[in-house]
């Protein structure tokens, strides 16, 4: 594949049986070399401590492994020892991002915006972490405006980031009138393109519907006719995304970040069909 800007997201595994599961995947796909590795949490934060497991098992594997942080619900004196024990372990990559806060929580925190959260990383620990910030080719659920979306965005990276990890799409054409709009507003940093292998219908529109992220017509009704038919879904599904990764980095993306929802075979599938080109 044409790009050294290539990374693998897992989430914390909840059990012992879903820790061994993750090691097996990531044993497998640490074969294709990815860049880094990045590890997400629960929301307000709520798996912290499972993110950095994972994180520190991934480093002591010989990878390079980025935690995910939040800032939603949390103090800046919280944020603080978290930010302190990553450099303990000498982690150097974070995701920084907003986060949702869990159902029934009150307050947002001291800390409101993923912007906020940048700007608190930089003052802490300087140039310390290289930062990842979230986009959204299709404009952020809960944004005002896609005006107001793509603000947001560059204020995250006027605030410190080095670079930027899209939401998945299966648009192209978004994820590059989204990457033009932003270099008018001053945005310089590599916006790498976020991609979501399709393996399961039903879970794939539970995930869209929740995140924003647009399905196709003609994808969504193809999917639809496969019924239980789980093969013809992958097939179908590695296809459809190939071709889009094909494009994008045809199209000058700097790189792909893969939602390997901690399987190993369509992550792998996709990135021998993309060297096979």
């Amino acid at each position: 594949m044409k790009t050294n800007n290539f990374s693998i997201e897992f989430y914390p595994p909840k059990t012992a049986e879903g820790a061994d599961k993750l090691r097996v995947a990531r044993a497998s796909l640490a074969t294709l070399d990815p860049k880094y590795f990045s590890v997400t949490f629960g929301a307000g934060g709520s798996t912290q401590q499972g993110t950095l497991d994972t994180v520190l098992e991934i480093i002591n594997e010989g990878h390079v492994a980025a935690p995910h942080l939040s800032c939603v619900g949390g103090s800046r004196e919280s944020i603080r020892a978290i930010l302190a024990k990553f450099k303990s372990h000498g982690i150097k990559r974070v995701v920084a991002l907003r986060g949702d806060l869990p159902s029934g929580y009150g307050g947002a925190g001291e800390l409101r915006y993923a912007s906020d959260l940048v700007e608190f990383i930089r003052l802490e620990t300087g140039d310390w972490f290289h930062v990842e910030v979230a986009a959204y080719p299709e404009v952020h659920p809960q944004a005002r405006s896609p005006q107001d979306d793509l603000q947001n965005f560059a204020r995250k990276v006027h605030a410190g980031a080095n670079a930027a990890i899209t939401q998945y799409f299966y648009n192209a054409d978004a994820y590059f009138q989204f990457v033009d709009n932003a270099r008018k507003l001053g945005v310089d940093v590599p916006i790498v393109a976020g991609i979501m292998p399709i393996t399961n219908y039903t879970q794939l529109m539970r995930f869209s519907d929740m995140c924003g992220a647009e399905i196709p017509r003609w994808v969504r009704l193809k999917l639809a006719s496969f019924g239980d038919d789980s093969a013809s879904i992958k097939a179908f599904g590695l296809d459809v995304v190939s071709v889009l990764c094909e494009r994008l980095l045809a199209g000058g993306a700097p790189g792909l970040h893969f939602y390997s929802m901690n399987q190993a075979g369509p992550t792998s599938a996709l990135w021998q069909r993309l060297a096979s080109t």
